[in-house]
């Protein structure tokens, strides 16, 4: 697993396959073969890395839409990032350190 910080990029993993069902995402996770539920939040960044987001994006955006304290706000979502990676529903490409010109 790699570490996940505000750089990182975020996109759905291959190994998944997931629908919409209004307020809800159901997500089956192909390697574990169990069924995930979000809702609410958790469902609003299934939403936003249907295309690759960083995560200073998806935590900008939830800032934004709801009432949250952004530093509470950002330990909240790097912890539920961790979860879909090790449960293999997300791939996280770590930033790469700036290039010394």
């Amino acid at each position: 697993m790699s570490e996940i910080s505000l750089d990182s990029t975020i996109m759905r993993s291959s190994d998944q396959v997931s629908t919409d069902l209004g307020e809800e995402v159901v997500i089956m996770g192909l390697q574990s073969e169990e069924y995930f539920s979000l809702e609410n939040v958790g469902a609003r960044i299934w939403n936003m890395i249907q295309e690759p987001k960083t995560a200073k994006e998806i935590l900008d955006a939830i800032v934004r839409d709801y009432a949250v304290e952004p530093e509470r706000c950002e330990r909240d979502l790097l912890a539920v990032l961790r979860e879909m990676e090790n449960e293999g529903l997300i791939e996280v490409v770590a930033a790469r350190p700036p290039s010394s010109a």
